[in-house]
C-alpha cells in the first residue's frame, strides 16, 4: 500500500496500465510491483461460548415500564450498534415476561 506524496491519499492500482494513481489529486506512479498474499483459511476456527448459571440476573435493573406486560422492572445493557460517533443503544429485558426492546439514546 502506498500513499500519494502530494495529498497523502491512498494510491489505487490500475493493473492494466501498471501504475498507481491517486483518486484525489490524480498523481501517477509508474512501474508498480504487485505482490500476492494468500488468505488464511478460517473455516476451522471455533467459537467458545461460556454459559453462566446466573443468566440475565447478573445484569443491572432499572425502573422502566414494559410495553408488553406493564411490569416496571427490567434488566438493561448498552451496545454500540451504530457508528462510533453516534450514541449507544440501550436494551431492556422485562424481568417478568422477558420481552426485549431498545432505546436509541
Amino acid at each position: 500500500m502506498k500513499f500519494c506524496p502530494n495529498c497523502e491519499s491512498r494510491m489505487k492500482p490500475r493493473i492494466e496500465e501498471n501504475i498507481l494513481i491517486c483518486p484525489k489529486c490524480g498523481f501517477r506512479e509508474a512501474k508498480i510491483e504487485i505482490k500476492s498474499i494468500p488468505l488464511i483459511d478460517q473455516s476451522g476456527a471455533s467459537l467458545k461460548i461460556v454459559e453462566s448459571e446466573k443468566g440475565p440476573s447478573a445484569l443491572p435493573t432499572t425502573n422502566i415500564d414494559c410495553p408488553k406486560c406493564g411490569n416496571n422492572i427490567a434488566f438493561w445493557w448498552m451496545l454500540q450498534t451504530r457508528s462510533a460517533d453516534e450514541a449507544t443503544t440501550q436494551f431492556y429485558r422485562c424481568t417478568q415476561c422477558s420481552h426485549t426492546w431498545r432505546n436509541y439514546a
